[in-house]
């Protein structure tokens, strides 16, 4: 397979910074996004950008945030697979959009949504004259450092009750 080349990309972002990264098939992603964050988190920033697979093979982007939309543009283009979209987002977190993102029809799947450093795992190839890229799956933060502990699993279960997220 001397056609083919399998590289990483780091994801470039504020330590803190969460995002999705994802798959989908329609030029009308970053307007249903849009809607979709808007609708989900009124009061949330975010910039969304989307790799167009065919015609003019632009990347298309969103948002209302000015920062955060420059992000998704770049990580976009240095991820550069078709098909694919990204959204960066602040004052919101990927639990409050992620279920209305996978509602959407032409969301065909979620690579991540996390705040962890991440590196996209990519396979290049050429179809004629022309490169195409895609993404094979991500490498989503550190490796486990063993199992929790009864002190860790009350820590864990406090903290989820201190943020509202259980009762």
């Amino acid at each position: 397979m001397e056609d083919l080349q399998i590289k990483t990309v780091e994801i470039e972002k504020p330590e803190d910074m969460n995002y999705i990264l994802g798959q989908t098939h329609f030029i009308k992603t970053v307007e249903d996004i849009y809607e979709a964050m808007v609708n989900s988190v009124p009061n949330g920033k975010f910039g969304i950008a989307f790799c167009e697979a065919s015609g003019s093979c632009k990347i298309r982007s969103e948002g209302n945030d000015t920062e955060l939309k420059k992000l998704a543009e770049k990580n976009a283009s240095n991820i550069g697979a078709g098909h694919t979209f990204i959204v960066f987002m602040k004052d919101c977190f990927p639990l409050n959009v992620l279920n209305e993102i996978k509602a959407i029809p032409e969301v065909c799947s979620i690579f991540c949504a996390t705040a962890n450093p991440t590196k996209v795992i990519i396979a290049e190839s050429k179809f004629g004259n022309e490169k195409g890229r895609g993404i094979l799956g991500v490498i989503d933060g550190f490796s486990p450092k063993g199992l929790e502990n009864e002190e860790e699993i009350a820590w864990r279960k406090k903290f989820l009750r201190d943020i509202g997220y259980k009762l």
